[in-house]
């Protein structure tokens, strides 16, 4: 496995020296457990944004792994966030066996996860799904073997499924109880994610946040192009409260998706 310089995977200099420390600790953490690491989201999609975007990453191990190598996973995580670099904080991902990128299992273990400056195990939701296909067909390769040799095909009924299930178990229920929709950041996101879940039900396929929005923007009622536009600003642009907006976008959405 060759480990990525500055000239590495991504066009982004700075984030290639983060793959490479991360890499290097890694492959101290674990040795031969680990398989590969792959990078999937908006840096697999062309629609990677400095600005807002997030490196999401996933590295796959030789089965389960066990306590202390756990340890030394958060050890090495907890010096790249003190390290004072920008794009530590950015990496997003999780450590999964191989056997279960290889299949999704609804009532798999938890896995080692970063996300938001914490280190943690935890459950692989139905959101897993449309990443292992992400993964499969556009994951840029840091390290290892190519993903599609890791992960079995995921039928587009599946990821249909997955945004299904994402969006009654996440979403809907902000429906009535909307607390965390009371920033006007959480509902450019919330804009945002309903305009990729709507894309992916329609055609059955997973597209970036700006090639979904621009979608969106040309296929919904005329009243969402506004809080669409301001949204794809986030986090440059201002956002002021739309929450009784947003909440008709979510409700168009899970509306849409019972018809399915």
């Amino acid at each position: 496995m060759d480990i990525p310089g500055p000239s590495g995977p991504t066009a982004y200099p700075e984030i290639n020296i983060l793959l490479r420390r991360l890499l290097e600790g890694q492959r101290l953490a674990l040795g031969d457990g680990l398989i590969g690491l792959y990078l999937y989201g908006s840096l697999a999609s062309g629609g990677f944004d400095p600005q807002r975007s997030d490196i999401d990453f996933a590295a796959v191990t030789r089965g389960a792994l066990g306590e202390g190598q756990i340890q030394a996973l958060e050890l090495l995580h907890k010096r790249l966030w003190h390290s004072g670099g920008k794009w530590a904080a950015k990496l997003e991902g999780s450590y999964v066996p191989d056997w279960l990128v290889r299949r999704h299992q609804p009532h798999g273990p938890e896995v080692p996860t970063v996300n938001e400056g914490q280190f943690y195990t935890g459950g692989l939701g139905a959101d897993w799904i449309i990443q292992r296909a992400m993964l499969r067909e556009s994951g840029v390769v840091v390290a290892g073997p190519p993903p599609a040799s890791l992960i079995d095909p995921v039928s587009s009924e599946d990821v249909r499924g997955a945004v299904l299930g994402y969006l009654w178990e996440w979403w809907a229920p902000m429906l009535e109880d909307s607390e965390r929709l009371q920033s006007g950041e959480y509902q450019a996101y919330a804009v945002l994610s309903m305009c990729r879940a709507l894309y992916t039900l329609q055609h059955a396929a997973v597209a970036s946040k700006q090639a979904s929005a621009d979608w969106a923007a040309q296929n919904l009622p005329a009243q969402f192009a506004d809080l669409i536009e301001q949204a794809l600003a986030w986090p440059a642009g201002e956002q002021p409260d739309r929450l009784e907006e947003t909440l008709d976008l979510i409700r168009l959405t899970v509306e849409r998706s019972h018809q399915r």
